[in-house]
């Protein structure tokens, strides 16, 4: 039984877990990231814009992806829900962010990204990539728990016998009776953080760092190839507007961004710097 609190009570406040989890992502990628600058010799004053860029580009594309791809009728029913926390539908309401789609934040990201390092750290985007990917399989975990938390995004029926079986009582009326569910959630953060795991063992043992792209088409092919097989145990996210083949919106979108992580790797071997190219701005 999976029945939490949805966050922590201060006063007439409540800090949701969500929310909680989403400050986890961003001051732990801060930390991390300001280590890895500092690995590669990189000066600190780069790291504020790109934390900056990538905060824009992480909320802003999650909540337009999710809006494109599962609920485009906001557009038309309540147009400024779109964009900011609130909702004028049946009256003005502050809802916070709700409904985010990764395959959104990462076209965003991609754009925001490219900017940073074009006209800021002026370097590669693939340096760049390089170390973000680190950083957002992290995020992308602590994202993930914050959906347990909010027992959203819920896996589908699971045989009551089974040791992986859940049940959510607080889940949306969209699906169902409270049944025990997989929890797809936590298969996910599970392999985000392994994803992590791996990424920051090759950045720091070997000198796949100095091969831009490389350690950033792995980490394409690996993140989203456990997004498309966990989707298998996944509930529907609201309409599924983009089916093919029997494989679901998340899972179609998927795969692109594995062909793109393959053709990444194989590029990358035209992007070998130096330690000492590695360690300033171009």
């Amino acid at each position: 039984m999976w029945d939490p609190s949805k966050g922590i009570h201060i006063g007439s406040f409540t800090l949701h877990f969500y929310s909680l989890m989403f400050v986890f992502a961003f001051g732990f990628g801060y930390i991390l990231m300001t280590r890895i600058f500092k690995i590669d010799h990189v000066n600190q004053k780069y790291l504020e814009p790109l934390f900056t860029w990538t905060l824009i580009g992480t909320i802003l594309g999650a909540r337009l992806g999710h809006v494109i791809f599962y609920q485009p009728e906001l557009f038309k029913e309540d147009f400024w829900s779109v964009f900011l926390p609130i909702s004028t539908k049946n009256g003005f309401k502050f809802t916070g962010f709700s409904g985010l789609a990764s395959h959104g934040a990462t076209i965003a990201l991609i754009f925001t990204t490219l900017y940073y390092s074009f006209k800021i750290i002026r370097k590669n985007p693939f340096w760049v990539y390089d170390r973000l990917g680190i950083v957002v399989a992290l995020g992308g975990a602590f994202v993930r728990m914050g959906n347990f938390f909010n027992s959203e995004i819920v896996g589908k029926p699971a045989d009551p016998n089974s040791p992986f079986a859940l049940l959510f009582p607080q889940q949306s009326s969209e699906y169902g009776l409270t049944v025990p569910r997989y929890p797809s959630q936590l298969f996910e953060a599970v392999g985000y953080v392994l994803l992590f795991i791996l990424l920051w063992i090759l950045y720091r043992k070997t000198d796949k760092k100095y091969q831009q792209g490389w350690l950033f088409g792995l980490f394409f092919i690996i993140l989203w190839a456990i997004r498309f097989f966990v989707e298998f145990l996944k509930e529907p996210q609201g309409d599924e507007f983009i089916q093919i083949g029997g494989l679901n919106t998340g899972q179609v979108l998927s795969i692109p961004f594995m062909i793109a992580g393959v053709v990444i790797m194989i590029v990358s071997k035209k992007f070998k710097i130096t330690q000492a190219e590695n360690e300033k701005p171009e």
